[in-house]
């Protein structure tokens, strides 16, 4: 399979959904294998003019067999490698390229559908639809790309994981979409989180345009402008969605990002969201920068203001956070207030009325003994008041992670915590959870195989003092890769959760499968089971690239249960065909 990226802030960013239009051949020999690269010129969208001709460049190779990275340049331990494109090396002779015309892209799509859908009757209804759309590409200047969308349609992206909600706060979805997955890295402002959490706060998140109550909302249309001009790098985004029936009006999302280069690897920000309705409206403004003191240690933050117009939702937030990673040594601290007012509707907060505050440290021992490459030693914590200073949450502890040479990996987690909960809330929509101050000491593990072998297994368990109850959940997935052209993923996640009032348990189970007849025909199925909303579902994908940039997609989407009597009774099911045309100026 072929696989692209793009690169943002020194590998802060990675977004594996960036496209490029290229192609690559491979072929084994008796010395090995070799693979050979067609990229054209205007993909990379180079300068028309460089003074020196030289551009930088790095490659590197990943050898399964002994979990071994080789770069050919940023190749040490102490925070460098290939994500850090400031330390790539350099090829020349790029003195004289050729011109790349009028640097137009169209690329219309024709789509053919039908489905059925259980309405409030519990009636499934027939319709079908047929529809056009396209999508424009230009550069209006050297590294300045502006994309216009007419009539935008994702029918062929994948549908979202099953999830089960076991907090007080919001689920978090990653965004899928082609459209706004492109640069995306541009328009990071805010806090990711970690695997364990949502994010704290995302001024800008994308899925909040064109999707309500997990209802598609038609997109008029849309413009984004992004690239580097000078010193700077820019971004603009504004995209105009419908009324869909009478749960919500047209509405226009506005986000406006500018990031200025000081030095080789810092940079100071500004960026601006504004989300406006017939009724109501949202604002945003902040200012970040990143500082790397060192090459070992950056120093980042930013301030925020919203304003809504309406009750509520005028206040502020800010964070200021140190990272220092070498190969024996690491400390991350930071801070992060969320005023208790705090709303942005184009983006995502997790809570407000929050000041967090975290320190970890880190030792990194290389033990040459049981075929260990490295044993990672964690210990800090989390430190949660709401802006008053009334104690929130607080959790410490230290954690383990064990990666042996050949590739798999251990990890062990012990935390004391304590959680005070000053508000009731309805657990899963399901059980009353009651106020008061709750320990919240956990312990859990996670054991995972090296991914280069044909069968690996991935396995996590935690369990947790919950609400005055308890809180023990599982996860286990195994993958299958019999060739290079077929793959398999079942994953199965067990969650038990035991409060005063009650108990519930979710099961959640997933199969995916995927086949590539070729690099330019492929197929996904993914098939999942929820327990708790009484569900099975299943999303197939076929892909045919019939041009480097056009495709045919033919999708097929079947959900059973939830608001039917059986889980087995069908409540939606859609067919969808679309062709893509790549026509380049």
């Amino acid at each position: 399979a072929a696989f692209d990226a793009l690169l943002t802030d020194e590998g802060r960013e990675f977004n594996q959904d960036w496209r490029g239009v290229w192609d690559v051949a491979v072929q084994k020999t008796l010395e090995g294998w070799s693979a050979e690269f067609a990229i054209p010129w205007r993909t990379l969208r180079y300068p028309s003019r460089s003074s020196d001709g030289i551009w930088g460049f790095n490659v590197y190779r990943m050898i399964r067999r002994k979990n071994e990275e080789t770069l050919w340049s940023s190749w040490s331990r102490n925070n460098e490698g290939f994500q850090r494109v400031s330390r790539a090396g350099h090829v020349s002779g790029f003195e004289d390229l050729p011109q790349t015309g009028m640097n137009l892209e169209v690329k219309p799509y024709f789509l053919g559908g039908t489905q059925r859908q259980l309405n409030e009757n519990n009636i499934l209804n027939s319709t079908s639809e047929i529809d056009v759309g396209v999508d424009l590409k230009t550069e209006l200047r050297s590294g300045l790309v502006l994309d216009v969308t007419v009539n935008t349609d994702f029918a062929q992206v994948e549908v979202d994981d099953e999830q089960v909600n076991l907090t007080r706060f919001d689920l978090f979805f990653p965004e899928k979409r082609d459209f706004f997955l492109e640069n995306a890295g541009i328009f990071e402002f805010g806090v990711a989180g970690n695997p364990f959490e949502p994010p704290p706060l995302l001024l800008f998140f994308s899925r909040q345009i064109g999707i309500y109550d997990e209802e598609q909302v038609p997109l008029i249309g849309g413009v984004r402008l992004t690239g580097r001009v000078g010193g700077q790098t820019v971004g603009f985004l504004n995209v105009v969605t419908d009324k869909l029936d009478s749960k919500i009006d047209r509405e226009n999302f506005l986000v406006a990002r500018v990031k200025r280069d000081i030095g080789e690897a810092n940079y100071a920000g500004l960026m601006v969201t504004d989300r406006r309705g017939a009724d109501e409206a949202n604002t945003t403004t902040g200012i970040d920068a990143s500082m790397r003191l060192d090459s070992r240690t950056v120093a980042y933050g930013f301030a925020a203001w919203m304003a809504t117009e309406g009750e509520g939702g005028d206040d502020y937030a800010y964070r200021v956070a140190l990272d220092h990673t070498s190969n024996q040594f690491g400390f991350f601290a930071q801070h992060l207030t969320i005023g208790p007012e705090a709303e942005a509707t184009m983006g995502f907060i997790s809570r407000t009325d929050i000041r967090r505050n975290e320190m970890y440290f880190r030792v990194t021992p290389r033990p040459d003994v049981l075929g260990l490459r490295k044993i990672d030693i964690f210990n800090g914590g989390t430190y949660i008041t709401d802006v008053g200073g009334r104690r929130q949450d607080v959790n410490f502890g230290p954690f383990a992670g064990l990666e042996w040479n050949s590739g798999e990996s251990l990890g062990l987690y012990v935390n004391v915590g304590e959680t005070v909960l000053d508000e009731e809330f309805d657990l899963a929509d399901s059980l009353l959870v009651d106020t008061g101050t709750f320990s919240s000491d956990a312990v859990g593990g996670f054991f995972g195989t090296s991914s280069a072998r044909p069968v690996g297994l991935q396995l996590g368990i935690n369990a947790t003092r919950f609400y005055g109850g308890n809180l023990v959940s599982y996860r286990a997935s195994v993958n299958v890769k019999p060739s290079s052209q077929i793959a398999f993923e079942l994953e199965f996640a067990h969650s038990r959760a035991a409060v005063p009032a009650g108990a519930l348990t979710a099961d959640i189970a997933s199969l995916q499968t995927s086949y590539s007849f070729s690099t330019r025909l492929s197929t996904n199925l993914l098939l999942q089971y929820n327990s708790f909303d009484n569900t099975v579902s299943a999303n197939f994908r076929l892909n045919f690239i019939h041009h480097p940039g056009s495709d045919i997609f033919l999708v097929i989407t079947e959900e059973r249960g939830e608001e039917t009597p059986d889980i087995w009774d069908l409540s939606h099911r859609s067919v969808v065909a679309k062709i893509t045309y790549l026509s380049r100026f």
